[in-house]
């Protein structure tokens, strides 16, 4: 909330410390004066099935531009519409060439295992407590990761960005 964002950037900022928020991903980064985020360290795509994912994506969005990888995002290109996943993956495979791919979905979960059976990058799977009927607040799309037959597909728990994030970023680390 907004309250706390105020106090904060109060208690921290008299101090000298600096807070970038990330709105989207509901985060707030306290750094000291004068530190900023490593040099570009690795590229990492992310992607969200649906717009209703996009929280959980942006917290692995705040960690990974924390860690200093370059990121680029295509939000909403689930497989309900296959059609929208096609430019985004060659952007992200032939353009950028990133070092990972984090997939965030909700519902069945299928987007993750689509990407990682197209792409030669590791794929980490994100999935997300949204959606309706019997998806069990995520435990489905969950399910649905960890069953897969795609090869290069490692799944975090429900909702973890943050995990998402950092298992993308050392990845992306790794290959700079």
């Amino acid at each position: 909330p907004a309250e706390l964002e105020a106090r904060l950037r109060q208690e921290y900022e008299r101090d000298g410390y600096t807070l970038t928020a990330y709105p989207g991903a509901r985060g707030l980064v306290i750094r000291r004066a004068g530190e900023e985020p490593q040099a570009e360290r690795g590229r990492v795509g992310v992607l969200t099935a649906g717009t209703s994912d996009v929280p959980a994506a942006e917290e692995a969005v705040m960690l990974l531009r924390e860690m200093g990888c370059r990121v680029e995002v295509a939000y909403d290109v689930g497989v309900a519409g296959l059609h929208r996943l096609f430019e985004p993956l060659d952007y992200l495979i032939r353009k950028i060439d990133v070092d990972a791919i984090v997939v965030a979905a909700g519902m069945d979960g299928a987007l993750p295992s689509v990407v990682s059976g197209l792409v030669d990058v590791p794929v980490v799977g994100l999935p997300t407590s949204v959606g309706y009927g019997m998806g069990g607040g995520g435990q489905s799309a969950l399910l649905s990761m960890l069953q897969t037959c795609s090869p290069g597909l490692a799944v975090v728990n429900i909702d973890n960005g943050i995990g998402a994030g950092a298992m993308a970023g050392l990845i992306a680390w790794r290959a700079a």
